[in-house]
């Protein structure tokens, strides 16, 4: 269900804006910008979460792993900073870049957390619940690639073959 909520954050805006704008035209705004709405409203409420359920987070991480509640109380403060930044001219694509890198990084306290089935965020139902968990991370990551502007996975134009002289 948190999946399923965490999804329409990122989709509605989206499509609002879209509907909007094929209805007015004052309300017409690029693809990456209207996919940024979402995009910053998912972080702002996954970053709130770290703050109201610290401890509950901190299950997710491997007991062996030093300062957990902190970490948990970092990667809010790195989701709300990343929620603001993805909007500041110039910081768009770093932003975007970074928590793609972020992203990435979590991935395993999910790994970790749904086959040690904590009962949290839906990781209880344990391995399982990677089936849908992995490929939503995955669509958060190109999604962020997305309305962030990245390029860095676009081919580069092919240089211009010089001709041969005859």
């Amino acid at each position: 269900m948190t999946l399923l909520f965490l999804l329409l954050l990122l989709l509605v805006p989206y499509l609002v804006l879209t509907l909007l704008g094929k209805w007015n035209s004052t309300f017409q705004i690029a693809a990456p910008k209207r996919a940024r709405v979402g995009l910053s409203l998912f972080f702002l409420f996954t970053s709130i979460g770290h703050f109201i359920r610290t401890e509950a987070m901190a299950e997710m991480l491997p007991p062996s792993l030093p300062y957990r509640a902190g970490l948990i109380y970092l990667t809010g403060i790195l989701e709300l900073l990343g929620a603001v930044g993805v909007w500041i001219p110039g910081l768009t694509r770093l932003t975007g870049l970074l928590l793609i890198l972020m992203l990435i990084g979590i991935l395993p306290s999910n790994i970790y957390s749904a086959v040690n089935r904590v009962d949290f965020g839906g990781h209880g139902a344990g391995p399982a619940y990677l089936l849908v968990r992995i490929p939503f991370q995955l669509f958060v990551i190109w999604w962020t690639y997305f309305a962030t502007e990245q390029k860095w996975l676009q081919r580069k134009p092919a240089a211009p073959r010089k001709q041969e002289r005859r």
